[in-house]
């Protein structure tokens, strides 16, 4: 990743079991310093919403792994560009308001 890479999770617990710190310290990995309660932030967490929201409403639902495998990846292609433009674009309004609520919940 070279010499200048930064990691970067969400907090969430599993993220941060002591296996996976001792991975990334071994590997000499920087993790970034990431609000505790603003996983909300990562404009991906946004597209994984969105594609969770389509999967539901479609119908007839997936009823088996393929048919999930193929439905995530059809919904994945139909998500529109512009869409997720938007979200990468609001990241510095997002970013003022965590800072702003001291890292706690954002409305966003």
């Amino acid at each position: 990743m070279g010499a200048e890479f930064l990691f970067m999770d969400d907090n969430a617990r599993p993220h941060h079991a002591n296996i996976v710190d001792e991975c990334l310290q071994s590997e000499d990995i920087t993790r970034m310093d990431w609000p505790a309660y603003s996983p909300d932030l990562n404009p991906i967490e946004h597209v994984w919403d969105m594609l969770g929201r389509r999967i539901a409403a479609r119908q007839p639902p997936p009823t088996c792994l393929p048919e999930l495998r193929r439905a995530l990846l059809d919904e994945w292609c139909n998500i529109p560009q512009d869409q997720i433009d938007n979200l990468i674009l609001r990241m510095p309004r997002r970013c003022k308001a965590c800072i702003a609520s001291s890292g706690r919940h954002t409305p966003y």
